[in-house]
């Protein structure tokens, strides 16, 4: 466990608690030496020479440090380019609820719990978002930080493997801030048993010792709000979805409230289009406004290869049919599982392992990528007997359904 959080603010606790993050600041430095290239001036001593100038030894050790630095500084920069995406998905990001399009229901619920945890001088309750992934899950949890004046603290539940980590963050939370934790239905047991006390009653736990020396120790947290994310919520234990006070679902995007997304991300882009070729990219987005800002991004590509000039609606049709994503929003795959379907089985039914062997994909990746959205439009249903290829879908691929198929159906 992380037993320097556990450590209280005494005064030799205090000075034990520097003396052990000194030790492990020396640790990481002699580390980043010992991968470090030999300097010249630092090689071993000659034979017959039986010692080196002192001066020579500062020298040394000055130069390892400022390398040892200089590493570290730079593996802590990263890479340019990824910090421009972040801050271009930043710029794409809503930045209060007013701009946020689309999940009415879902905001008026939380602009309610705003207002009222403003005029109580509280924090937010804590707020459980689940739905399809790339409805904005992420987004409305920043937004909601923006509007109580706190932090917002990003994680995902793969990270928090060990429970020192998920402490570490907790112990560096202030008073109000929102902790979204990501995909949180994938946290190990052990740290969302450290969750529960953190979330109802804002301490934590902490054992110090084995055996017989064994005891815990209580640590007070400051007062947060936990904002958890997943596209499972079946999947949550019972003890932690029932800690949260708000549960709220995101639901898929109608037409017109993509097309807006559309447009305002291509006024954030700079990128001229008209409302004619905005529809025609939200019209094959899903229904999900990840990817309608990606579909916009490569018809832009298009354009601008092509200089087409301003998007208008048919050269957004070429771009899209150029990738392969027709009106429907069906992409390569999709089509081959309807048509394989269609054309080798008579629509079905067929089941997931012969799917998975016809086309080469693998079966779970058939029942959890792609048939979701193909059972959502009506062009595939999942009967008893297996998958059946529905009428809608025979149409949409220009085939002519036998009538022996509708009893199948029906």
């Amino acid at each position: 466990m992380a037993i320097i959080s556990s450590k209280q603010p005494t005064p030799e606790k205090s000075a034990a608690a520097g003396m052990d993050a000194l030790a492990d600041a020396l640790v990481e430095v002699g580390e980043v030496q010992a991968e470090l290239p030999l300097n010249t001036t630092a090689q071993a001593p000659k034979k017959g020479r039986r010692s080196v100038k002192a001066k020579d030894d500062d020298t040394i050790d000055s130069s390892s440090e400022k390398a040892a630095e200089k590493i570290s500084t730079e593996l802590l920069k990263g890479d340019r380019a990824v910090e421009e995406t972040q801050k271009q998905e930043e710029k794409i990001r809503p930045q209060t609820i007013q701009e946020y399009v689309g999940q009415k229901d879902l905001k008026d619920v939380l602009d309610i719990a705003i207002r009222a945890a403003k005029a109580r001088g509280e924090c937010l309750d804590h707020l459980l978002l689940y739905g399809p992934p790339g409805l904005g899950k992420t987004t409305m949890s920043l937004i909601l930080a923006g509007e109580m004046g706190v932090n917002c603290k990003i994680s995902s539940a793969p990270s928090l493997e060990r429970p020192r980590d998920i402490v570490g963050l907790l112990m560096n939370l202030q008073e109000g801030d929102v902790l979204f934790i990501d995909e949180i239905h994938r946290l190990p047991r052990v740290t969302e048993e450290i969750l529960y006390p953190a979330m109802e009653d804002f301490r934590i736990e902490i054992t110090i010792g084995k055996g017989q020396t064994a005891r815990t120790r209580s640590l007070p947290l400051p007062k947060f709000t936990m904002v958890g994310a997943t596209t499972r919520v079946g999947a949550l234990s019972s003890p932690l979805r029932d800690r949260f006070g708000l549960i709220q679902r995101l639901r898929f995007y109608e037409l017109d409230e993509l097309t807006q997304i559309v447009l305002r991300t291509s006024s954030l882009l700079e990128t001229p289009i008209d409302h004619a070729g905005a529809e025609e990219i939200a019209r094959r987005a899903r229904g999900t406004p990840r990817i309608a800002n990606r579909l916009l991004k490569r018809v832009r590509d298009y354009a601008q290869v092509k200089e087409s000039g301003s998007i208008n609606q048919t050269i957004a049709s070429e771009a899209l049919e150029l990738f392969n994503v027709d009106p429907c929003g069906l992409d390569w795959t999709d089509r081959r599982m309807l048509s394989v379907m269609i054309e080798r089985f008579n629509g079905g039914p067929v089941g997931l392992e012969t799917m998975a062997a016809s086309t080469g994909e693998d079966a779970q990746t058939i029942e959890e990528v792609y048939e979701p959205y193909l059972m959502q439009i009506g062009y595939l249903a999942r009967t008893p007997r297996g998958r059946v290829a529905t009428a809608a879908a025979w149409k949409h691929l220009g085939f002519d359904m036998p009538s022996n198929q509708l009893t199948l159906l029906g």
